[in-house]
């Protein structure tokens, strides 16, 4: 892959990569020792900087809703997200260069035994606002009400203060979040499959956005997103399939 001139201008409107990063999904991002970013996400970013042949800023955020928000408004060039359609509408996604399960957690006097059961009235499920929990849940539940913690970290804590009967999220910071905080537990399964994608301002161009998909295929068949998920210890994440 060898970028034209128009490509690199496309995404690099300012003369640098502005990757948007979210903190909030601990699988593809967190904060390292030193207090920076670190990650999947962060490594695709600085992967995709190099191949354009400029510098990299992050623009680090701790919700999915304020990544989506930032490269929507052209404020970052490229963001890591959830493939969702009513993102669609002003970001491009390439095909997803990985899949993460999203689950269930509730107290463990909860009668709530399965999946299933979480849709009920009555019922109130605290997801991260403007993840894609929320925006998946939003259009699938309906009977259950919506409580919104401000961040997908938050939501266990938000579940927990207000009394609420479930949680949905990443089912490792779910997991993380039951260990930390006895009397909790997940439901088996998953109630969503996430693809995570790559994304870009509508705004650049398609040839800037097939360039982009372009980039995720090359990343995952050559083993680049495998190694990254090994090298920071990432479990419950696989490297999706080649697009088509």
């Amino acid at each position: 892959m060898t970028p034209s001139p128009s490509i690199r201008s496309a995404f690099t409107p300012t003369g640098t990569l502005r990757a948007a990063i979210n903190l909030g999904n601990p699988i593809l991002a967190h904060q390292g020792a030193d207090g920076g970013a670190r990650g999947v996400s962060v490594d695709l970013a600085a992967e995709f900087a190099r191949l354009l042949g400029v510098d990299l800023e992050l623009v680090v955020v701790d919700a999915a809703g304020k990544s989506v928000d930032v490269v929507a408004s052209g404020a970052a060039d490229v963001g890591f997200f959830a493939i969702d359609p009513v993102r669609g509408a002003n970001i491009a996604f390439s095909a997803a260069y990985v899949l993460i399960e999203g689950c269930y957690l509730v107290k463990d006097a909860s009668p709530i035994r399965a999946n299933e059961e979480v849709d009920r009235a009555g019922n109130r499920v605290v997801v991260g606002k403007g993840s894609a929990y929320d925006l998946y849940l939003t259009r699938t539940l309906q009977h259950a009400q919506i409580v919104r913690a401000p961040t997908s970290p938050a939501v266990v804590d938000t579940f927990l203060a207000s009394g609420a009967d479930v949680a949905a999220g990443v089912k490792q910071q779910l997991e993380a979040d039951a260990r930390r905080s006895s009397g909790l537990r997940l439901l088996d399964g998953r109630f969503m499959v996430i693809q995570q994608a790559m994304g870009t301002p509508k705004s650049r161009g398609e040839r800037a956005a097939a360039f982009l998909a372009q980039f995720v295929e090359r990343m995952k068949a050559g083993g680049f997103v495998a190694d990254a998920l090994a090298r920071h210890g990432v479990e419950g994440a696989s490297v999706a399939p080649a697009a088509g």
